[in-house]
């Protein structure tokens, strides 16, 4: 079982002839009739991760996977670090209800299948922020970009990347993320839209690969339109970048 592993990356792989189970450093993955199984590994994650698959015999299958290293790089921008709040004060107010919602979203699952499609880019433009790196807000340290930017006019269409259900469409602005759209693909899987101008889908709804769910803005903490594509992999942040064909 030979498994290319990176932090960020994400994996869909099958479990051997008659496995029972599957677990990831001893957390059990959901299994598909068909034996598919989906991992992630987060930017932070460990250099290795074991592997496990158990038969009905209590016969088990046990892989270490090497994780390669990501190369996080620094990015400055010129954004204030409190977002559409003007205040330190006016953020912590409204930030802990925001986060609320966004893991009420991150919680639910469902029966889609968007997890097993080749994802496409939600939107044509330049790659204007990257993944992983170390964030400087006008000087102030921030935490590291937690996905992938793409820059495109304000008020330009994005697409689904893939099929799924929306678990968020956030209709009031977020201090951080403005106009957030989130959709479960699946299996643990979710994208996240960020500093969107507008909402084309609601909370709720399936959208299929390619369909028009958006349109790019500069709402939020940011500092000139363009999309933030954002993905996890239940606590795990994936690079959107790596799901994606290379262009």
């Amino acid at each position: 079982m030979s498994i290319p592993a990176v932090q960020g990356g994400l994996v869909i792989a099958r479990a051997p002839r008659g496995a029972a189970s599957v677990t990831l450093n001893g957390v059990a993955l959901p299994l598909t009739a068909d034996g598919f199984f989906l991992m992630g590994f987060d930017r932070d994650g460990e250099n290795s991760a074991i592997l496990t698959a158990t038969f009905a015999d209590g016969r088990s299958l046990e892989r270490t996977l090497a994780v390669t290293a990501g190369n996080w790089r620094i990015e400055n921008v010129a954004a204030n670090p409190t977002g559409g709040a003007k205040t330190t004060a006016e953020f912590e107010a409204r930030r802990g209800a925001e986060l609320a919602r966004i893991n009420t979203a991150r919680a639910k699952t469902t029966l889609g299948n968007g997890w097993r499609q080749q994802f496409i880019r939600p939107v044509a433009g330049r790659t204007s922020g990257l993944f992983g790196a170390q964030r400087i807000y006008n000087g102030t340290p921030g935490s590291y970009h937690s996905g992938m930017d793409i820059a495109a006019p304000n008020g330009t269409d994005f697409v689904a990347p893939a099929d799924g259900v929306v678990t968020l469409a956030a209709t009031d602005a977020f201090t951080l993320e403005g106009h957030l759209l989130m959709i479960d693909h699946g299996m643990g899987l979710n994208s996240a839209f960020l500093h969107c101008s507008e909402l084309l889908v609601k909370e709720g709804d399936y959208v299929k690969q390619g369909q028009v769910i958006g349109r790019v803005g500069a709402t939020g903490r940011a500092s000139g339109p363009h999309l933030h594509w954002g993905m996890k992999w239940n606590s795990a942040r994936i690079d959107p970048k790596l799901l994606i064909p290379a262009t």
